[in-house]
């Protein structure tokens, strides 16, 4: 028996967990108002509060909150705005691994969407195309904003290339799998594909955050720029 075989028979109690709870159409709606409820407090926060933060960030909040409702509006709360009292080691994970999840997350949902419920690839295809863009996606927003503060292309590909990767992979690892354990038989114009979708990507944040700060504590990541230093000086966010 393989290790996958094994793994998957150890996960099927939660896959009848959860599956019946994840194709419920009430589910989607109260989760659709929610997240739209947490989003305007965001913009409502942004605007009113915190507006001197770069607009690159104010992107990935938005996003991060975009996938995951109540639980990516805490971590903006407590990490993310200008008025936390002091910055910390886990601060900077949970903003470095904000950045990293809002292109990687927006990947994952192009990539798990076109592969498997438009073009009904099997399984190993549909992990790979989107890993694929998942990676592809993350890697560029840390690639491009290195360049718009004047390193250099090689430099900034090689940069995000060893900061990047781990924690880009193993949030893929735990999104993806989850999905597919949760979803892989789903269309998209079912509840489950969405529903799982979601609580896959919150759970690769959760997974990618210890690897995250790990990074940051051994230098090989700076971690997103203090907040409140980019609302007194109103500059750039740096590279996660």
């Amino acid at each position: 028996m393989s290790l996958l075989t094994r793994i998957e028979r150890a996960l099927e109690p939660v896959r009848q967990l959860l599956t019946p709870i994840l194709s419920d159409p009430r589910l989607l709606i109260g989760w659709a108002v929610v997240v739209a409820a947490a989003v305007a407090v965001l913009w409502w926060d942004l605007r009113e509060r915190n507006a001197a933060l770069p607009s690159l960030m104010k992107g990935v909040w938005t996003l991060v909150v975009l996938y995951s409702g109540p639980f990516g509006l805490g971590i903006y709360w407590v990490s993310g705005r200008t008025q936390i009292s002091r910055d910390s080691l886990w601060r900077r994970g949970l903003r470095s691994t904000a950045h990293c999840y809002s292109g990687c997350g927006a990947g994952e949902i192009v990539g798990i969407t076109l592969a498997q419920a438009i073009l009904g690839l099997a399984v190993g295809w549909v992990a790979a195309v989107t890993f694929g863009f998942a990676y592809l996606f993350g890697f560029g927003l840390t690639v491009g904003p290195l360049m718009q503060e004047g390193v250099g292309f090689r430099e900034a590909v090689l940069d995000a290339l060893y900061s990047e990767t781990p924690s880009i992979t193993v949030m893929e690892i735990v999104a993806i799998g989850s999905d597919l354990l949760l979803a892989a038989e789903a269309h998209v114009t079912d509840v489950l594909f969405w529903l799982a979708l979601a609580l896959s990507l919150s759970l690769g944040f959760l997974a990618a955050f210890p690897v995250n700060v790990a990074l940051v504590r051994v230098g090989v990541k700076e971690g997103m720029q203090n907040p409140a230093e980019m609302g007194s000086t109103g500059g750039s966010a740096q590279a996660a």
